[in-house]
């Protein structure tokens, strides 16, 4: 049902719930994607294949996916802001372990558990602003908590980067640790306590039939596959572009870093999906996304390092303003069983991740640049047919 009696602009406890969420995406979003500019450096640290290395954002991310809706369903029964907590916490506190890893299978299976820990804050964040917040007041603090999360997966990747100037890729991932694990701490200290929160008996039976249920929903269902398609292509992309810097433009790892900030484009455009959904229709900002993201990839294959670097800003900027849009269509769309609808797109959204992201590896290995770019190109046409199938809906 649609919460009537949320927080609004301007109240106490809305401004501490934004800040919060902002803080959840800094300090997850961080932890996520922690070894993804450090791939490069794995590779000829720890001698394995740029592809084995991928899987140290892969693996997290997959167990993240498989874990997103028992997390979800869990807090049906004992409360979004507890998984919240414990889960940020739990995480970025594992996030310290990290850089103790003896080998690479050590290093993968330790992502692999913390993506089990991250599950929890992705899988309610949503769902707790569209309790808690008036439907008037949920598309911006909607966008200002996806923000959140591109500043954390950029300081997840600028942070150890960066670093790698002064010390050694495991110091850099033990100082982005800690700072996620504060930033974690902030977050449960600003979380408000939940108001519009009734607690439920979990039932197997009744969750099967919900998600059932979402997946008859035209609209859920090609939400769930935009996530699944856009996220997989967009971390197939960041996989290999630093690949891409260092062999053919001779940057440096620590230059290669710098590459993340367009992140930011991601974090503005993110942040302003709300009100151009608004003005435009969700419809129509879903199409533009998906069109402005395949023809910032196609520029990507360019030769020339400033139009190379041009195309990642603009596929960034719209697929966090496609993300945002969708994430924020996903709670209007489902009347009812909120929840386990944002779990299924954001197990689609991960699961797109760790699946394309890990088998587009294979076609990194064995094609050139241009023709990994085109085969990410034919995948991310299925997000644009999906995005003008939506926009002729109603919405």
């Amino acid at each position: 049902m649609s919460n009537l009696t949320g927080l609004r602009h301007g109240d106490r406890d809305y401004r501490r719930a934004v800040l919060a969420m902002l803080a959840a995406g800094l300090a997850t979003f961080n932890a996520l994607y922690a070894t993804q500019a450090l791939l490069p450096i794995l590779v000829e640290d720890l001698n394995i294949t740029p592809t084995e290395a991928a899987l140290t954002v892969s693996a997290t991310t997959g167990m993240l996916a498989v874990c997103i809706v028992p997390m979800s369903i869990l807090s049906e029964r004992f409360g979004r802001g507890r998984i919240l907590i414990i889960s940020a916490l739990a995480a970025t506190a594992l996030g310290l372990f990290i850089p103790l890893a003896p080998n690479a299978a050590a290093l993968i299976a330790l992502r692999g558990l913390q993506g089990i820990a991250i599950a929890g804050v992705p899988a309610v964040a949503m769902t707790w602003l569209a309790e808690e917040l008036d439907p008037a007041a949920l598309g911006r603090a909607m966008g200002l908590y996806i923000a959140g999360n591109t500043v954390g997966g950029l300081t997840g990747r600028l942070i150890p980067a960066g670093l790698l100037e002064i010390t050694d890729w495991r110091t850099a991932l033990l100082i982005t640790a800690a700072i996620a694990l504060f930033t974690a701490v902030l977050m449960a200290v600003l979380l408000p306590r939940q108001k519009n929160f009734t607690p439920k008996q979990i039932g197997l039976r009744s969750e099967i039939t919900a998600m059932v249920g979402h997946l008859q929903n035209p609209q859920l269902l090609g939400l769930f596959l935009i996530a699944f398609v856009g996220m997989g292509t967009f971390v197939s992309l960041y996989n290999y572009f630093g690949f891409r810097m260092i062999d053919h433009f001779g940057l440096s790892p620590a230059l290669v870093g710098v590459v993340f900030l367009m992140y930011l484009s991601g974090t503005w455009s993110s942040a302003r999906a709300g009100a151009m959904a608004e003005k435009f229709g969700r419809g129509n900002v879903l199409t533009g996304g998906a069109a402005l993201m395949l023809a910032g990839l196609l520029a990507t294959a360019a030769g020339w390092l400033p139009l190379a670097l041009l195309g990642l800003f603009l596929f960034t900027a719209a697929f966090f303003a496609m993300h945002s849009t969708a994430s924020s269509w996903i709670g209007l769309a489902a009347t009812d069983d909120r929840a386990e609808a944002s779990s299924m797109y954001l197990f689609s959204y991960y699961a797109g991740s760790s699946l394309v992201g890990a088998a587009t590896g294979a076609v990194f290995m064995s094609t050139s640049w241009a023709g990994f770019v085109l085969a990410l190109a034919g995948i991310l046409l299925l997000v644009l047919v999906i995005a003008v199938a939506l926009r002729r809906r109603p919405s």
